[in-house]
């Protein structure tokens, strides 16, 4: 069929079309991630809300990956006709270190003008950047990459923290499952948190990360912790969220002085102590308020903030969301 007679088809079914354009060479999961998350949409709504097509661009249909595996797009960026709901621009080697074809980033900009909106993953920023149309408007990339894209594009306000962020009809996300979070996001936008949270489910998620969260959880500090010379301590705090963690009994768990304790953790950790445990506070929070039907001040108790006041108030310090609000998005439905 036609690429016209299939974009009739997918408008009398009232389906969303969402087009990956892929310059290589790509991460494939960037690409992959994000159509899984469509497709499983659609198998869980029993219903076709998503119709995905796979772009290819300076290479014609064949789309080279950067991990070895080579992808075949329906059509190509230069023959791709009719109305897109959702671009999608993955990223990978060939979006940090190539230069497109002055053609590819009209063609690119021209599909964005009369797109609904407009994402990219990981570092396809860089491809997106290339189109001025970030100019202006914050947007993130992976943390590795924000300060190449900074100096690259100085009209773009570059933001390494968030995982995901919106600006206007401009969506832009971090480093490779940042795609998987910001496909999500966007099925809830269209249909809704519940299926969002069964999609979720569905690939075996373990969180459906809002966009302000930032790109490094305390959980993925600890992880990276080998080098740290705090390593233990901090996955003693992570442990122990409930109890005194002030620096006094911190530093005595260190066999330190408080002064120098503190000094250290700073210096180690780029943050003082007390952010840090106001950190991982909100995290066993997060789990505590996903994963039962707890109250909000039972959850604050156990989680170390001793009142729900004291707990809302790092909520929205943190992630710019009450713990009430954060429950209603990513509760599991089966609690509720």
């Amino acid at each position: 069929m036609s690429d016209a007679g299939s974009q009739t088809r997918i408008r009398q079914r009232g389906q969303r079309r969402v087009a990956i354009v892929a310059f290589p060479p790509v991460r494939e999961l960037d690409v992959v991630g994000p159509a899984d998350v469509f497709a499983t949409a659609n198998r869980l709504a029993g219903e076709d809300l998503y119709s995905s097509v796979i772009v290819g661009t300076e290479g014609g249909r064949t789309i080279v990956g950067m991990s070895g595996l080579s992808l075949v797009g329906e059509t190509t960026l230069g023959t791709l006709r009719g109305r897109v709901d959702t671009l999608l621009i993955p990223g990978g080697w060939g979006c940090e270190n190539l230069k497109p074809k002055a053609a590819t980033v009209t063609s690119l900009r021209k599909l964005a003008d009369r797109s609904r909106r407009v994402g990219s993953v990981c570092t396809g920023a860089f491809l997106l950047a290339r189109t001025g149309l970030l100019d202006g408007r914050r947007a993130t990339t992976h943390w590795s990459f924000s300060a190449q894209l900074a100096a690259a594009f100085p009209a773009v306000e570059v933001d390494s923290s968030p995982i995901w962020i919106r600006d206007g009809k401009y969506y832009t996300s971090a480093g490779v499952t940042a795609g998987i979070d910001l496909s999500l996001a966007l099925v809830e936008e269209d249909h809704g948190a519940a299926l969002a949270l069964q999609v979720a489910r569905n690939l075996v998620v373990f969180l459906r990360r809002p966009g302000n969260q930032a790109q490094f959880s305390v959980s993925l500090n600890l992880q990276a912790g080998d080098r740290n010379p705090f390593h233990e301590l901090l996955v003693w705090i992570a442990d122990h969220v409930g109890e005194d963690l002030s620096v006094l009994r911190l530093a005595e768990r260190a066999a330190m002085s408080p002064r120098n304790f503190h000094r250290v953790f700073v210096a180690t950790t780029g943050k003082s102590p007390a952010r840090f445990v106001d950190e991982a506070r909100v995290e066993a929070a997060c789990r505590l308020l996903e994963t039962s039907d707890l109250s909000l001040d039972a959850i604050a108790d156990r989680s170390g903030f001793g009142d729900g006041d004291s707990m809302r108030r790092s909520f929205l310090r943190h992630l710019d969301s009450s713990p009430a609000r954060y429950r209603r998005h990513f509760q599991s439905s089966k609690l509720t």
